[in-house]
Order: structure tokens, then C-alpha cells, then sequence
């Protein structure tokens, strides 16, 4: 695992890191959800994957997810103690509010994980993947409502961006750098 950590204001409590999501040890992790919450591949799965079967459980009692909201469950058996489920807006060349619904995942994401006992949180890529959203555009969402939050709250004590790839890892190091 490679690590970056910057040092300012609201970004001394904002890392990147390059490295797998369901590893993180820290009080939640960000599922970048389908909207049944069921699983699925890439982030989701791998979640599903390494939580365990009593995920997949609390999940359907949940009753699915709309694009931009977050619901939270238990980690069961990964390293973090909560998963706050959100799900991306799928790209469809930015005219149909792609940048507000994912906004609204990172911040919704936040406001949930503010009434739980969470101080660190871990957010993958959400709708980079399968979803289509560009690289670069969602990396600069992401950082932008993140910063914002640590700006006016101090209930989240750090925040970590997780890049799977080496690609997202160094456009979040830059977006970091150019938002810094």
C-alpha cells in the first residue's frame, strides 16, 4: 500500500491512499452501491465479498437504495465497524445532474456517518467504474464536497480517498494538490 498524506487545514484530515477499500481500518467504509444493495461486482462486491453472508442479510432488510442517498449496516467481518452504502448516478454525458447526484453521495455519505460513533471513513471511486463517470471530474466532486465538509464539521477526524488503481490514485493526488 503507497500513502500520501498532505498537511493544511482542513486537508491535514484528508488522505489518499492506494490500496484495496475492504482492507481500511478505520470506523466506516463507502460501498459505491447498486441500488438494490445486494451485492454486485467491482466496489460492492468486494465489500460483500469480505463482510460476509450477514451483510448480504441486513442489506435486504434495508429495501434498496436511491441514487444519491446512503444508508448504513454493520462491517461484520471487514475491519471497519460500519458500511454506509450510497449509490453513483451512471454517466450519461453529464446532462442528466451526474455531478449533483454524485455530490449528494459524498455528502449524504457524511451526514449519516456524523450521527454514528464514526471518526475515520474510507470512499472509493464511487461511479467511476462500471458507472462510466469520468476519472478527473468525480475526483474533483469528491475532494470538493469532502473538503467542504471537514471545512464546517470536526465529527469526522480523517477522511480517505482509496484508489484501486494506480490511474485514480494520482489524479486524486492532483486534484488534491490543485484543489490544496
Amino acid at each position: 500500500m503507497v500513502e500520501s498524506k498532505f498537511s493544511n487545514k482542513p486537508i491535514d484530515r484528508i488522505q489518499i491512499v492506494h490500496g484495496e477499500i475492504t482492507k481500511q481500518v478505520v470506523d466506516a467504509i463507502v460501498n459505491a452501491a447498486n441500488k438494490k444493495l445486494l451485492g454486485g461486482g467491482g466496489v460492492d462486491g468486494a465489500i460483500h465479498r469480505a463482510a460476509g453472508s450477514q451483510l448480504l442479510e441486513e442489506c435486504r432488510q434495508l429495501h434498496g437504495c436511491g441514487v444519491g442517498q446512503a444508508k448504513i449496516t454493520k462491517g461484520y467481518d471487514l475491519p471497519a465497524k460500519w458500511v454506509i452504502h450510497t449509490v453513483g448516478p451512471v454517466w450519461q454525458g453529464g446532462n442528466l445532474q451526474e455531478d449533483r447526484l454524485l455530490a449528494t453521495c459524498y455528502r449524504n455519505s457524511l451526514a449519516l456517518a456524523e450521527q454514528y460513533p464514526v471518526k475515520t471513513i474510507a470512499f472509493p471511486a464511487i461511479s467511476t467504474g462500471v458507472y462510466g463517470f469520468p476519472l478527473e471530474r468525480a475526483a474533483r466532486i469528491a475532494v470538493t464536497e469532502v473538503m467542504q465538509f471537514m471545512e464546517t464539521n470536526n465529527a469526522i477526524s480523517q477522511a480517505i480517498f482509496v484508489c484501486f488503481s494506480e490511474a485514480a490514485y494520482h489524479c486524486y493526488l492532483d486534484t488534491v494538490s490543485a484543489i490544496a
